[in-house]
């Protein structure tokens, strides 16, 4: 079976659960997770709580979507939570400090977030860098920027309705924030099922010089991915600004290990080829949901992070031995 074959665009299953591309053991280790939490808990099962953590994992939820699509690649990046905090400073410089429209700040930052992709992706295929390393010195680079902008300093207030993007419930469920995450799951999902486009990433991820053969550009895929991994990481920092009505440049400090740990736990290979979409948002509850609930028993944060640890690594085992037995 190839690399094609075997991800989530050209599944033949008529299975209702086909859109989590195997990752119906990450499915079946939430469900417990949250009957766990029913019981140890009783302020978890509730209208309120699931909202929070909604709301608490739409950062997290944007940037694991461009992550995916890196490490189906077969590659990593480790200055996403970089980019993000460059991409909330240009915003809240440009708008609070040049007195730009925030609409433009939000496009300056979303290209400068880009232009931090295009340079890894260029790195990677231009000068054959290994990713590691590219995305590390990206990583460097884009905190250093950051704080050059401001000094360090941070920058609080923006407009009411920019902040209310985060606060404001539409129908009184959903703020535009969670919202907009759903948004970029689905268009993402869509891409990788039903785009050729979105199969070449998994033919790449599988073999790219098999790719290359059946005549797919590898350097234009790989570039164009990690472009779109940095932009996702830069609309997040655009998302965190509104949750948090401030920019700071030490924002985003160890989400790109949140972020990888939530595309793992979801069943994407670290290898490449294989996972999906599906399993990364199932990852990404996982980890909200653990938060969420180890909160609520008052649990240490520094116990918290011990746990966390430990459940990525009994993910990666339990999905290398299901490999095995495939």
């Amino acid at each position: 079976m190839s690399a094609i074959e075997r991800n989530e665009g050209v599944t033949h299953t008529r299975s209702p659960l086909a859109w989590l591309s195997g990752a119906t053991g990450p499915l079946l280790g939430l469900l417990l997770l949250c009957v766990f939490l029913t019981f140890a808990s009783e302020n978890f099962l509730s209208l309120r709580n699931g909202l929070n953590i909604l709301d608490q994992i739409t950062v997290l939820g944007i940037m694991a979507v461009g992550m995916t699509f890196v490490i189906l690649l077969g590659g990593i990046d480790l200055s996403v939570g970089s980019v993000l905090a460059l991409s909330m400073m240009i915003v809240g410089w440009t708008a609070n400090v040049a007195g730009m429209p925030m609409g433009m700040a939000i496009v300056l930052a979303l290209i400068a977030s880009a232009a931090c992709g295009l340079v890894v992706g260029i790195l990677v295929t231009a000068f054959r860098v290994p990713a590691f390393i590219a995305t590390l010195a990206m990583m460097s680079v884009a905190r250093g920027i950051a704080n050059m902008i401001t000094d360090g300093q941070q920058i609080v207030g923006f407009p009411d309705w920019f902040m209310m993007l985060a606060i404001d419930r539409h129908f009184g469920v959903l703020t535009a924030t969670v919202l907009l995450m759903l948004v970029v799951v689905l268009v993402s999902w869509l891409f990788l099922r039903f785009r050729s486009e979105g199969r070449t990433v998994f033919a790449v991820g599988g073999n790219p010089e098999v790719a290359r053969l059946a005549g797919i550009n590898v350097p234009l895929v790989t570039i164009c991915v990690y472009v779109a991994c940095a932009v996702l990481a830069g609309l997040a920092g655009i998302v965190l600004a509104a949750r948090l009505d401030s920019v700071q440049p030490s924002s985003g400090f160890g989400y790109e290990l949140d972020t990888i740990a939530a595309v793992v736990i979801g069943g994407t290979s670290l290898s490449g080829g294989a996972g999906g979409i599906g399993g990364t948002l199932i990852g990404v509850l996982i980890i909200g949901v653990l938060r969420n609930g180890l909160n609520l028993l008052n649990v240490s944060p520094f116990l918290q992070q011990v746990i966390i640890g430990v459940v990525i690594v009994l993910a990666v085992g339990a999905e290398t031995l299901r490999r095995r037995r495939s």
